[in-house]
């Protein structure tokens, strides 16, 4: 039976991946990973000769990695990726063998090793359990999906549930643990924060709400009135009296799916001299919209994630009401960038 397969890919590899059907691992140095033989010793060897600055506590887990991906993942089989870029969850079905196509094809000089995927679905990340995104975030690049397979079978195929086998894993060193334990705690209040801000405000609340985030970074606000907004949900401005420029008119969506280009385009619209527009929303933007933005200096687009940190920065300057909404408290984690 097919089994449920999990990766993880850097923002730039993982922003093309769904454009181009594919998913890809790095390990540029060994080339065609394909050629390597199905033996994990050989392929240890392999990793170790072309990486000979590699903690050797590591290679064991990454040729392990490249082990499955060449040998363990058929045609048929599933995936499920977590994309950090658009907080989405992505899930296809593998259709090919292993390809190693750098710089053609959407192939990558880091990342020339992939798999050709057909996706079946796009889902926002308030979709499923805090513990299905447990398991999707694990410290390995490429793992089993075991005991929340079927539930992420069920949004992109109900027909289909896989039968998930266990297989050999080797047990992660400390950095990799570190690791994993950095980026799930951020993930994990990121996934609360707007979970929690989804479901506890109407749409006109959370109009309000970001008025009041808005406020708490030093703006004088106003929440336009429900009907004819034409729009416009929140005008900010920096003079006490709204007079002075820049006047900035605020959109909010209060959804965790992906915003098009023709909503954004709803609020550039009512924009005149003087004036800048700023997009809110849970979720994300696709790519063409992400563009506009580079292109237009009188727009902002503020997603899911920006809006995560701007809540964390500001929380205490927030009302009772919200605090008590989103209880948080700081904790620790290693900051391995710094190590």
């Amino acid at each position: 039976m097919a089994k449920v397969w999990g990766i993880h890919m850097p923002h730039g590899v993982g922003a093309d991946a769904i454009d181009n059907f594919r998913v890809s691992i790095g390990w540029a140095e060994l080339g065609d990973i394909s050629t390597l033989p199905k033996d994990r010793g050989k392929i240890k060897k392999a990793i170790s000769a072309a990486y000979p600055e590699k903690k050797q506590g590591a290679v064991p887990v990454e040729a392990g990695v490249v082990f499955r991906f060449v040998h363990e993942i058929k045609a048929g089989d599933y995936v499920v990726y977590p994309s950090k870029h658009d907080r989405m969850i992505n899930i296809g079905q593998f259709t090919g063998e292993t390809e190693y196509a750098p710089n053609i094809d959407g192939g990558n000089d880091e990342y020339p090793n992939s798999r050709k995927v057909r996706w079946l679905g796009h889902f926002p990340r308030s979709d499923f359990s805090q513990s299905a995104l447990y398991e999707v975030g694990s410290f390995l690049t490429l793992f089993l999906v075991k005991n929340h397979a079927a539930d992420f079978l069920a949004k992109a195929d109900p027909s289909q549930f896989a039968e998930v086998t266990d297989t050999e894993e080797t047990p992660p060193d400390d950095e990799s643990v570190s690791s994993t334990v950095t980026r799930q705690a951020e993930e994990t209040a990121q996934d609360f924060v707007i979970k929690r801000i989804h479901s506890q405000l109407s749409g006109h609340e959370f109009e309000h709400f970001i008025a009041h985030l808005l406020g708490c970074m030093g703006y004088t606000v106003r929440v336009t009135q429900k009907s004819a907004d034409g729009g416009v949900d929140v005008i900010a401005h920096n003079d006490k009296l709204g007079f002075e420029p820049p006047i900035i008119k605020v959109q909010c969506k209060r959804t965790t799916n992906q915003i098009n280009e023709t909503q954004v385009r709803e609020l550039l619209g009512t924009l005149v001299e003087g004036e800048y527009g700023l997009f809110v929303t849970l979720g994300a933007y696709d790519r063409k919209t992400r563009l506009s933005e580079r292109n237009l200096s009188k727009l902002r687009l503020i997603d899911g994630e920006q809006l995560f940190e701007l809540v964390v920065k500001h929380y205490g300057d927030l009302s009772p009401r919200y605090r008590t909404m989103i209880p948080l408290r700081q904790i620790y984690v290693p900051d391995l960038m710094s190590v």
